[in-house]
C-alpha cells in the first residue's frame, strides 16, 4: 500500500509492519479541553481492512511455527520499552481519555503487567498436558492450538490495558491479531503500535485499523477469514457479534458488555474505614465511567440513615477537575453523548420520585470546553420496574437502596439483566461467602472495592455482562482451540471400555 499523506496532524493506520495513511479521516479531541486537537485518523476502508487481512494471512503460518518460547520473547523486548516509556504513555492517556492523572498511570502499569504476564506464560512453555488412558499403552495428549486471524474491538476507558488484556495472549499462543480501537481513543493505539512496531514483532502478526465501529468494525467482525472477534462495549453491540458470529462455522467471540454493579454494606460493617472508601472509590473513580462501576450501593437498614450521611459527605468533598492534577478524584466525561446520558438518568431518577440527596451538577464546571458531569446520589427501596436502578448509566450516578438483611441484598443485586461485579462490606466471613456463592456477578471482592482487575485472574461477568468467556487471562478459550490425540505406544490395539474389535 502507498502512503497517502492526510490533513494536519494526520496519524495512520497500522498495516503489514508499516505506518499506511488513509483518505478520509476523524478526529481525536482531548474531552476536558476541546480545543486540543490531538489528531486526525484514519476512517478506514475496504481496501485498508483487505491488505489487513491479506498481511495477516501471509503472517500466520511463520508466527504459528515459531513456538511459545520464541514468541514470548518479544513481549520480553515490548515490556522494557513499555517501562522506558511509562510516565509519557500515561500522559497521552489523560490528554485523550480525559482520565485523572493517577487513573491513566494505572491503565500503563495495567499494560505493562499484562505484557509481562504475557512473557511468562509464553516462556513458560506449556500449551496442554499429558494424560493417561485406562490402557497403559495409550498416551493422550491435549494441546491448545491456535485459531488463526484475532479481531480486537477495544473500548476507550483502559486504551492501553485492555488491549493487551486480549492482544497479549492471543499472539503468544500463535494467533496473529487486528485491533480496531475505540475511535474516542485513537492514539492511545497508536502508541501500541509503535511499541510493537519498536519491539519488532514481525509484519503483518499485530495490526491497527482505526475507524468506527459501525463501520470498520462491523466488516471485520463479518470477514469470513476472523476466527476469533474480542469485544469490549455496550449490550446491545455485544448482542450483535454473537449473532453475526453464530452464522459462520469457524467464528467464536469473547463479549464483555456492561454492567450495574453494587457494593453491598452489612451490618456490621467498619463504615469509617472499609464501606465509606470502598463506595467512593467504586461509585466515581473514572467518573463512573468502568463497566464495573458502583451503580448500586445496598444498605442493611440497621446502618442505612448512617451510611447515606457519611457517603453523601464524603461525595460532596470528591474534586472534579483538570485530568492533569494529581490531586483531583476523576477527570472528564468521554463525550457529548456520555453527559446527555448520564444528565437524561439523573433527570430519571427524579420523575421516578426517589429521593434526591445530592446532585452536584449545578458547580461551575472545570472547563467550558469540555465534558463534565459531577456526582449525583438519590435513595429509595429497590423497584424492578424502575428504568435508572436497572439500566447502566456510566456515569457518577448512584442509588442507594436498603435491604433487610445480606439475603435480600442479593437477592437486589441479582434483580437486573446485568452480573458482572459485586463487592460485600462485613466482618462475617459466613455472610460474604453467601454473598459470593449467590451473586450472579463474575468478579467478587470482601471489604473491597467493586472496581479493578487482576491480570491473572479472568475479568468477565454473566448474564447480559458478558458470554461467559472472561478477558485478561480467562481469553484463552477463545483465543484457542482444544484439540486431543492418542497414541498407542503397543504393538496391538486395544480399545478402551472393553470394546471388542473382533470380526
Amino acid at each position: 500500500m502507498m502512503p497517502i499523506v492526510g490533513p494536519r496532524f494526520a496519524m495512520p493506520n497500522y498495516i503489514n509492519g508499516e505506518f499506511v495513511y488513509g483518505k478520509s479521516y476523524f478526529e481525536s479531541r482531548n474531552p476536558a479541553f476541546l480545543s486540543d486537537l490531538i489528531g486526525s485518523f484514519p476512517e478506514s476502508a475496504d481496501e485498508d481492512l483487505y491488505h489487513a487481512i491479506e498481511a495477516s494471512k501471509a503472517a500466520y503460518p511463520n508466527w504459528k511455527a515459531l513456538g511459545m518460547v520464541k514468541r514470548s520473547e518479544y513481549f520480553f523486548r515490548l515490556a522494557r520499552l513499555v517501562e522506558d516509556q511509562l510516565e509519557s504513555l500515561a500522559r497521552i492517556v489523560c490528554r485523550e481519555s480525559g482520565k485523572q492523572i493517577n487513573e491513566s498511570r494505572a491503565d500503563v502499569v495495567e499494560m505493562l503487567h499484562m505484557i509481562q504476564y504475557d512473557f511468562a506464560r509464553g516462556f513458560e512453555g506449556t500449551f496442554g498436558r499429558i494424560v493417561y488412558d485406562e490402557i497403559s499403552e495409550k498416551e493422550c495428549f491435549e494441546r491448545m492450538r491456535p485459531r488463526g486471524i484475532v479481531a480486537c474491538i477495544s473500548p476507550w476507558n483502559f486504551p492501553m490495558a485492555i488491549p493487551l488484556w486480549e492482544i497479549g495472549l492471543a499472539l503468544v499462543f500463535g494467533n496473529v491479531v487486528i485491533l480496531k480501537p475505540s475511535e474516542e481513543t485513537p492514539y492511545c493505539a497508536h502508541m501500541i503500535a509503535k511499541l510493537f512496531h519498536e519491539a519488532g514483532f514481525p509484519k503483518g502478526v499485530f495490526q491497527v485499523l482505526h475507524g468506527h465501529g459501525e463501520n470498520i468494525g462491523w466488516d471485520l467482525v463479518c470477514h469470513p477469514e476472523v476466527n476469533s472477534v474480542l469485544f469490549t462495549g455496550s449490550y446491545e453491540v455485544g448482542a450483535k457479534i454473537k449473532c453475526e458470529v453464530a452464522r459462520h462455522y469457524n467464528k467464536i467471540c469473547a463479549i464483555e458488555t456492561g454492567g450495574k454493579s453494587a457494593v453491598i454494606v452489612l451490618d456490621d460493617a467498619r463504615i469509617d474505614e472499609l464501606a465509606i472508601p470502598a463506595s467512593i472509590a467504586s461509585g466515581f473513580k473514572t467518573a463512573g465511567q468502568r463497566c464495573v462501576s458502583m451503580e448500586r450501593l445496598i444498605v442493611d437498614i440497621k446502618r442505612f440513615d448512617e451510611v447515606c450521611d457519611k457517603f453523601i459527605n464524603a461525595a460532596k468533598r470528591v474534586r472534579v477537575g483538570a485530568p492533569t492534577d494529581q490531586n483531583v478524584f476523576y477527570g472528564a466525561i468521554i463525550n457529548a453523548d456520555g453527559v446527555a446520558k448520564g444528565l437524561e438518568f439523573n433527570k430519571r431518577a427524579r420523575q421516578e420520585g426517589f429521593d434526591i440527596l445530592l446532585d452536584r451538577n449545578s458547580e461551575s464546571i472545570p472547563s467550558d470546553s469540555g465534558y463534565w458531569l459531577m456526582p449525583f446520589i438519590y435513595r429509595g427501596a429497590w423497584n424492578s420496574n424502575s428504568f435508572v436502578l436497572t439500566n447502566e448509566a456510566f456515569s457518577p450516578h448512584v442509588a442507594i437502596i436498603p435491604a433487610a438483611d445480606h439475603e435480600e441484598a442479593v437477592r437486589i443485586y441479582n434483580d437486573t439483566i446485568y452480573g458482572l461485579s459485586c463487592a460485600v462490606i462485613t466482618e462475617d466471613f459466613r455472610k460474604a461467602r453467601y454473598v459470593e456463592e449467590n451473586a450472579d456477578c463474575g468478579i467478587f471482592y470482601w471489604n473491597l472495592p467493586c472496581i479493578g482487575a487482576g491480570v491473572r485472574l479472568p475479568f468477565g461477568g454473566v448474564k447480559a455482562s458478558g458470554n461467559l468467556i472472561p478477558s485478561a487471562s480467562g481469553i484463552i478459550p477463545a483465543i484457542t482451540h482444544q484439540t486431543a490425540s492418542t497414541y498407542n505406544r503397543g504393538t496391538k490395539i486395544v480399545m478402551a471400555q472393553g470394546l471388542s474389535i473382533k470380526t
